[in-house]
């Protein structure tokens, strides 16, 4: 006997490259379908030229996958003029309907509207958006109607909860704080396969590493500068910063162009490696390998990276701001992002403090644990089903 019907969006896994949203959307779907067998789910798909990956969890009894060759422009715009086509009269309709992003969709009435904001950078950081998606986000998806039309909202963090709250004026009680997870596959490898990973992947001895989307919020032209000055510094760590790198992991995102600038002019652009966008086998690798990881962007809504090289024994050097001190806590060196100084001088620390080090590792390791998918979906299936 069916408990209830809930259709999900998984318009976001189309994509080519998978950024957070992505990750939250795969694994929350993965560890939250095979929960309950009397929930049926109705998952809409819709793309006029993206394929749908071949998912285990598309292929569980209790899942039904409806593709469309509907151009999502199409969509959004109808449904934000029309309010049309109804996505749950596509589905051949559902209970409570689950947007893991605020995509606009319509729905019929008696359909209740569940939707998850991981964070409302582009209200704090318009000028970090392109022109385009500055229209995408305020005229094209409205989050600020969707966030007042649901019937209850997920935040992936209290800071993303206060800021529906402040910016949407959104009761605090019609939000639940669910925060995501981090995979289990996520963890130091062994000793031999980091060596063999260094070798393949052509990585140096020592570096620093970041990891993440080239875009202007997550501050990497910041970071490339306190990588000059540590460098420069005339009181180095005692081991020597001479064959100290800089790794920057990630694909290239939008506005990104101050990055490579700054790379040019730096008189240590030699050492400085751009990785592109890798594979998920190789992340604990990155992580497993570097001295230190260091994330100092300007606004997260949650921040995987961090946790990741937590749970990788790397230790953290994170921002002071937005969701970060949530959910580093005391197990990262958290800075001031917009302070060049304060970022190249945490990460002299970590490599300087052996006691330090080791103290950060030890926290880290037992911060990670705390956030799981696990955990991240029993507590989304309470709020769908309730």
């Amino acid at each position: 006997m069916l408990f209830v019907i809930i259709g999900i969006d998984i318009r976001v896994l189309g994509s080519k490259f998978k950024s957070g949203i992505e990750e939250y959307a795969e694994n929350l779907l993965a560890h939250m379908l095979p929960l309950d067998k009397r929930i049926k789910f109705k998952l809409f798909f819709s793309s006029f030229g993206e394929k749908l990956n071949n998912y285990d969890f598309l292929s569980l009894p209790n899942v039904e996958v409806k593709k469309f060759r509907l151009p999502n422009s199409c969509i959004f715009y109808s449904s934000r003029f029309l309010n049309f086509p109804k996505i749950d009269k596509l589905l051949g309709g559902v209970d409570v309907f689950f947007s893991p992003h605020f995509f606009i969709s319509a729905l019929s009435p008696g359909v209740k509207r569940v939707t998850t904001f991981h964070d409302l950078s582009f209200e704090y950081f318009p000028q970090f958006f392109t022109r385009q998606q500055r229209f995408w986000h305020n005229f094209g998806m409205n989050p600020s109607w969707q966030a007042k039309f649901s019937d209850c909202i997920i935040a992936v963090s209290e800071s993303t909860k206060n800021d529906l709250a402040k910016y949407y004026s959104i009761d605090p009680m019609k939000i639940e704080v669910v925060y995501s997870g981090i995979s289990p596959t996520i963890q130091k490898p062994s000793r031999e396969r980091l060596e063999l990973f260094r070798r393949q992947a052509g990585l140096p001895e020592k570096f620093i590493l970041f990891l993440g989307k080239l875009e202007p919020r997550k501050n990497v032209a910041g970071l490339i500068k306190a990588f000059n000055l540590l460098k420069s510094s005339d009181d180095p760590p005692a081991g020597g910063l001479n064959d100290m790198h800089l790794v920057i992991v990630g694909s290239r995102g939008w506005l990104c162009e101050d990055i490579f600038k700054e790379t040019d002019k730096s008189p240590y652009r030699s050492q400085i490696i751009f990785k592109d966008y890798i594979s998920d086998e190789a992340r604990p690798c990155y992580y497993g390998l570097a001295s230190v990881f260091v994330y100092p962007s300007f606004f997260e809504g949650f921040g995987f990276p961090p946790l990741e090289a937590m749970a990788c024994g790397t230790p953290v050097v994170a921002s002071n701001n937005s969701s970060l001190p949530e959910v580093v806590g005391d197990a990262g060196f958290l800075i001031d992002p917009y302070n060049v100084s304060d970022i190249a001088s945490a990460i002299k620390s970590l490599l300087d403090d052996r006691n330090l080090r080791g103290n950060l590792i030890q926290k880290g390791l037992a911060r990670s644990q705390q956030f799981s998918w696990q955990k991240c979906a029993e507590k989304t299936l309470e709020v769908l089903t309730k």
